[in-house]
């Protein structure tokens, strides 16, 4: 890790493994407010109106990966980040931490990076005097001009499987004939459209995969699922946001009761796979991605 000035904002982290490069702010967040190859795009969006921006009492979007807690509110979760982070070093990486402010909730992120993965460890700890239910929610914001594509259940026939494999959420503001939808057997598609603005669904992905392709790379995002668990917003452990300026690909964990000093904890493996170009055909691309995911465990190190 290095400290570097990164878009307007004079202390960031830097990491670097091999072609991968990562940036996290310092001044506000935590924000991952890049991510791509050395030289290369970035694979997240930034906002121009708000980068290098520090203090203050409105939120701001900033742009990049952050951890929020669900289900959404419009309170504690959009609570501003636009203060200084603490960094800790640790054996399995760097955390950076948005300490407990009025509403007594910690966020904090832990980052490792290794030759060609990411890995990810988002705490929220509850310094509150109440008991606190709520999820882990990780969103990791693309910038525009590409595509999110994630996996339908497993198909089996009926004979074999009379209940139902998971459940598709929607928002009051979904439209399921909206354009830039495609609704494969294998792979749903949500594509940013730079003229069209909210949309989005969530869903239980039990294979714990998402991606989105963009410059000619394709961004693989890792998470768990855990059968059994109680998951926000009607069962999801992945949603997929988009609006004219940017696209999200989210990873929830599962509601859990926190008392005073509790913890929970939410992992996610990152992967940039260069020079793809993603299958047409809707079974060639469920083959595709499934191959990729199965060559790209997600993983944690023990600490």
């Amino acid at each position: 890790m290095e400290i570097v000035a990164y878009g307007g904002w004079d202390r960031c982290a830097r990491f670097v493994a091999g072609e991968l490069e990562l940036i996290v702010t310092l001044e506000v967040g935590p924000r991952i407010i890049r991510f791509g190859r050395i030289g290369g795009p970035n694979e997240l969006v930034e906002y121009a109106k708000d980068m290098g921006s520090t203090g203050g009492s409105e939120y701001r979007s900033y742009g990049g990966h952050r951890l929020w807690v669900a289900p959404e509110d419009p309170i504690l979760t959009y609570e501003p980040d636009n203060d200084p982070v603490a960094t800790d070093e640790t054996a399995i990486g760097v955390t950076f931490t948005k300490r407990a402010g009025a509403l007594g909730i910690e966020r904090a992120i832990g980052v490792r990076i290794e030759e060609g993965r990411v890995l990810l460890e988002h705490r929220v700890t509850n310094f509150s005097e109440s008991p606190r239910t709520l999820a882990p929610w990780c969103l990791t914001v693309m910038a525009p001009g590409g595509v999110c594509l994630f996996p339908q259940p497993e198909f089996r026939r009926h004979s074999e499987a009379l209940l139902p494999a998971a459940p598709l959420v929607l928002w009051h503001y979904t439209r399921m004939a909206d354009p830039r939808w495609s609704w494969g057997s294998r792979v749903v598609r949500l594509a940013h459209d730079p003229a069209l603005g909210p949309q989005k669904v969530g869903a239980a992905v039990r294979a714990g995969y998402a991606a989105y392709a963009n410059h000619g790379n394709l961004f693989l995002k890792r998470f768990p699922y855990l059968p059994g668990a109680g998951y926000p917003d009607y069962g999801c452990n992945f949603e997929t946001f988009t609006r004219q300026d940017m696209l999200e690909v989210e990873s929830l964990g599962p509601l859990v009761t926190l008392g005073g000093g509790e913890s929970v904890v939410h992992s996610e493996t990152w992967f940039l796979v260069p020079g793809v170009s993603v299958p047409r055909d809707d079974e060639a691309c469920g083959d595709w991605l499934d191959g990729l995911s199965r060559e790209r465990p997600p993983h944690w190190p023990e600490g």
